[in-house]
């Protein structure tokens, strides 16, 4: 299975349960992503996948931290070290989508009238 496949599923179940979410594969595209725009409300919490963090990368998020205050959950391999960051969370691998939608639903909460599909 391809990386991509993963983060799919995830963004499907979290849009199945109301949250807007949307995915990239960089943290350059985070970014971007969490920049103003005009169609959706500001980002509110970003889950980031990544094996090791490299100097661009940390770069990257820097920028990311610029860009916006939301937490920043830390999906880290097994048995690897997490460098020290701006981690609200990390969660360790492996782990089921539905555990990420769990941790994510216990650090953003919606409210009942919005546990909606988004689509």
């Amino acid at each position: 299975m391809t990386d991509q496949w993963p983060r799919a599923l995830l963004r499907a179940a979290l849009r199945e349960d109301g949250y807007d979410a949307v995915g990239t594969r960089a943290i350059a595209g985070a970014v971007r992503l969490a920049g103003p725009d005009p169609d959706r409300g500001q980002v509110r919490l970003v889950v980031l996948a990544r094996e090791v963090l490299t100097g661009a990368d940390r770069h990257d998020l820097d920028q990311l931290r610029a860009a916006t205050d939301a937490p920043i959950v830390l999906l880290a391999p097994a048995g690897r070290p997490v460098e020290a960051g701006p981690w609200a969370q990390v969660i360790r691998r492996p782990v089921s989508i539905g555990a990420l939608v769990s941790a994510v639903e216990t650090l953003l909460p919606l409210p009942p009238d919005a546990r909606r599909p988004v689509d």
